[in-house]
């Protein structure tokens, strides 16, 4: 059964009309019907009206896809492809819903014939965007087997730790990391079979491209109840390695139509183009299920990086409808001239992973004429808060509640504080738990249990909301560093520093960025033998050392030498971590710093910015009751 708030606007809308796209090269929306897009108008009434019925037994593949191609076979979908890929290259491929079943159970049948996987197994699939990832995830919802993502940038080490700590018995990748799989191969007992996606063919794996050709289309969906796990997504924390967060067949199979209909605002005539990383659990958002779940075509340009003019082109080339991209993006976007790009298709932008500034929305408002959705959502949930068509968008707010899910701000205790006032951002999870919020941190009973809070399920996210009920986002109430979409959990980081000889301490926290939101800063404490060295070549060096350890995107792009003088005689730099944002406080050796005061004059910089540097100037007071502290130049003393 199709989810009521998919199905009945299809079935109902009895108008249909004809559009042409004029001057796009690639006229996919001319001449064919297509429904009204009758999604809301009205938030209150969309809040009201919300019904999410969960059936005992859900597979989204037989109970969305599937009936999506039936609907095509009728005539009642309109013509474009369910999926539409390019690339640099000019090449491309377009599938209809059918040709998606067909394609997806002959991969089916690879996963339980040829690597003998069954129900309840679980896949770790690392690949770029290409056709094959949307088959692999759509073949592993067939099988009932477990999904889990990984971005291409991960390094041996990471995908080591994955494989063992998820026991996944098969992966999937292609022949640029198949090299770093089979480095490591030898150390995870349960994988048994691996699969590469290659022109070419390579010992001990099968090739995807070749066992396609030969495999049978004749496959039957399982049938799956709707709170079996469906997928496990990686994500970071503040200390220890990443979590691994669980999704059932429900939580994302039906919970992301919120996302679908009311946040992308889908319709089946759509074509939205989202341009996150494969690895991301903002790819089952915007590019796997929320567009499925609407019927609506999705659109995917295999870029190797991020270009700017590119963007533009395929903006203004394809009838693309709804863009969906990260902040970053759209802060890179409108550093670059536009005026010579005219996207005639587009009617709707939408963003999410971090917050976006207020003048670049306007930027892109001025250049387009299109405002820019915020959404507000989290690995473990569907969207939690969102800027929707139909109500009043105030620039820098996440805006309002999405109709999943009972939102509040809460104190300490759990309780709920009123409009104005800080706190931690909450879902209400009982008495009765909403659709659309992940099952549980895998085998981390102890982790899921600390993110409840009476009735209520705390995001570790600090916001407030105003007096018409939109919420505003102040911070991470943990350590997390959002940089351009990317969750980085300082840990990784300081963990890949420690390995290089010249690093005995390292403390990573996040720093802010004009163009990425945030980027990791580094504080690091050398090696004695290291202390005489080049410091900029070093801190070149140590960079280099950590993409290679780790998933490149977590290298340190800001990094400093600071002097700490006796102060880690006391404590560790790890220590230090939570007073070391942005320059703050970063005596934790004493147990009241909120007491502790700053005087004399800086000649325009602070103390603390002067200490870090290692240049200080001025005397100020800091220090604990029994003593003073001379360090060059600083006395340090308690204010009594």
């Amino acid at each position: 059964m199709l989810p009521l708030v998919t199905m009945k606007t299809l079935l109902r809308a009895k108008c249909f009309w004809r559009l042409a796209i004029p001057g796009s090269v690639r006229e996919l929306h001319k001449d064919y019907r297509i429904v009204p897009p009758q999604n809301f108008s009205n938030y209150e009434s969309m809040k009201q009206e919300f019904k999410l019925e969960t059936p005992e037994y859900f597979n989204f593949a037989k109970d969305i896809l599937d009936q999506w191609t039936n609907m095509e076979k009728a005539g009642k979908r309109p013509s474009n492809p369910a999926f539409w890929w390019i690339n640099g290259n000019g090449e491309e491929v377009r599938w209809s819903f059918e040709e998606l079943g067909s394609l997806s159970r002959k991969f089916a049948n690879i996963l339980t014939e040829a690597c003998a996987l069954k129900r309840g197994d679980r896949v770790i699939v690392i690949l770029p965007r290409i056709p094959e990832w949307w088959l692999a995830n759509v073949a592993c919802l067939r099988t009932g087997t477990v999904l889990i993502p990984g971005t291409t940038q991960l390094t041996q080490r990471d995908i080591l730790y994955r494989l063992q700590s998820s026991k996944a018995k098969c992966i999937i990748t292609d022949e640029v990391l198949a090299p770093a799989v089979d480095a490591v191969a030898s150390k995870c007992e349960n994988l048994h079979s691996k699969l590469i996606v290659s022109q070419k063919p390579k010992d001990g794996w099968g090739n995807l491209k070749e066992m396609m050709k030969q495999a049978s289309d004749n496959h039957t969906c399982v049938k799956t109840k709707h709170d079996e796990m469906m997928a496990i997504y990686f994500t970071s924390g503040t200390s220890g390695t990443p979590k691994m967060t669980g999704h059932t067949h429900s939580s994302f199979g039906l919970g992301l139509s919120v996302n679908g209909r009311f946040w992308l605002d889908l319709t089946p005539s759509d074509v939205i183009w989202n341009t996150s990383d494969t690895g991301w659990a903002k790819s089952a958002w915007s590019s796997v299920f929320s567009p499925w779940i609407q019927g609506a075509c999705v659109f995917v340009h295999y870029l190797p990086r991020f270009e700017p003019t590119s963007i533009f082109q395929t903006l203004s080339e394809f009838p693309i409808t709804v863009f969906c991209s990260a902040p970053t993006a759209y802060r890179m976007l409108i550093q670059n001239d536009m005026t010579s790009y005219k996207f005639k298709s587009l009617k709707h932008c939408v963003s999410a992973g971090e917050p976006i500034n207020p003048e670049v929305t306007e930027q892109w408002r001025n250049r387009t004429g299109l405002d820019i959705y915020e959404g507000y959502g989290q690995t473990e949930t569907v969207l939690i808060c969102g800027n929707f068509k139909g109500m009043k968008i105030k620039s820098g707010s996440m805006g309002k509640p999405s109709p999943a899910f009972d939102v509040k701000i809460l104190d300490i205790n759990g309780n709920v504080l009123p409009p104005g006032e800080e706190g931690d951002i909450g879902i209400q999870v009982l008495p009765n738990r909403p659709l659309g919020l992940f099952a549980y941190y895998i085998d981390n009973p102890t982790k899921t249990a600390s993110t409840l809070r009476g009735n209520f399920y705390i995001t570790g996210d600090r916001g407030y909301m105003d007096e018409d009920g939109y919420f505003w986002f102040v911070a991470r109430s943990d350590d997390i560093i959002l940089s351009s979409g990317y969750r980085i959990g300082p840990f990784e980081v300081e963990s890949a520093l420690i390995e290089h000889p010249a690093v005995a301490e390292a403390a990573v926290v996040s720093s802010p960025d004009p163009i990425r939101g945030e980027v990791v800063k580094a504080f690091i404490v050398l090696s004695h033998d290291y202390k005489s060295h080049d410091q900029e070549q070093l801190k070149k060096e140590i960079q280099e050392h950590v993409k290679k350890i780790t998933a490149p995107y977590k290298y340190p792009r800001k990094k400093t030498f600071p002097w700490f003088g006796p102060l880690l005689e006391t404590t560790s730099l790890l220590d230090l971590r939570p007073h070391l944002h942005n320059g703050g406080v970063i005596f934790p050796l004493f147990q009241d710093p909120s007491r502790l005061t700053v005087e004399a004059k800086t000649e325009g910089r602070t103390f603390w910015e002067q200490l870090l540097t290692g240049k200080p100037s001025g005397v100020f007071k800091l220090g604990d009751c029994n003593c003073s502290r001379e360090v060059e130049g600083f006395v340090l003393k308690r204010d009594k």
